[in-house]
């Protein structure tokens, strides 16, 4: 395949900068690896029925009023008034199977809003990582990755999680980069990925939980493909995409 015939594939730091990337691109990928992503992939493989991600507090808490399950972050820590934040631990309850779930976070689910300019919306971390590639190479379309960041700054777990996207998308092939934000997260991702919990120890984030004694936490979501399921964003909630790829783990 000629270079002008391969798809691109482009990583957009934050969400600060997404209307500086998103023409053109018929997928989003949204990554916020501490914490968000990576709870809602493990809570929808677990079972839970649908998360509606919603950018505000005040969202989360009238949908709690109408009775829904809702949880909500800010700063890492649990908002008030909400019996769970985005731990990947709490998405995992067996209690949560079959039902809906309502989420906020300070950068993941304000993303996810925002990445609905583009057609098709789908969820991404370090715990999907191989079945998230697996999908995006078959679908060959463009691809937009979009880290979460810290309030709409870059971070460095984000980047490398993209960069690991962009890498296996563009060694495929199929793909080809043409924004340097792109080239810097695969390099990035190339220097931290034999030990990517060393390389974060000193990332503004991971201190940040570590504070709050979520380093188990942390532990969990840097753990690359323990996870096979992608959510995708259908009529404003995440759901379970069926797709299924032979030794995914």
């Amino acid at each position: 395949m000629s270079l002008e015939q391969r798809k691109r594939v482009e990583v957009c730091f934050s969400p600060r900068q997404f209307e500086l990337y998103s023409k053109d691109f018929d997928i989003c990928v949204v990554i916020d690896v501490l914490r968000a992503t990576t709870a809602i992939c493990a809570g929808i493989e677990n079972g839970i029925d649908k998360i509606i991600p919603v950018a505000t507090v005040e969202e989360a808490r009238e949908y709690q009023n109408k009775g829904y399950i809702a949880a909500a972050e800010r700063n890492g820590e649990v908002v008030e008034g909400f019996s769970f934040g985005n731990s990947p631990y709490a998405f995992m309850n067996p209690e949560l199977k079959g039902k809906s779930v309502v989420l906020s976070t300070t950068n993941g689910t304000q993303a996810i809003v925002k990445a609905t300019a583009i057609p098709t919306v789908v969820i991404a971390s370090l715990s999907n990582l191989d079945v998230i590639c697996h999908w995006l190479i078959e679908q060959h379309k463009n691809v937009l990755l979009l880290g979460s960041g810290w309030k709409e700054k870059f971070n460095l777990e984000d980047t490398i999680c993209a960069g690991a996207i962009a890498d296996q998308l563009i060694e495929s092939r199929l793909f080809r980069a043409e924004e340097d934000s792109t080239i810097a997260a695969k390099f990035i991702y190339r220097s931290a990925r034999e030990n990517m919990f060393s390389f974060l120890r000193a990332s503004s984030h991971r201190r940040r939980l570590r504070r709050l004694n979520l380093n188990e936490d942390v532990k969990y979501c840097l753990r690359p493909n323990t996870l096979t399921t992608i959510p995708i964003l259908h009529n404003g909630a995440l759901v379970k995409l069926n797709y299924v790829i032979e030794n995914a783990l």
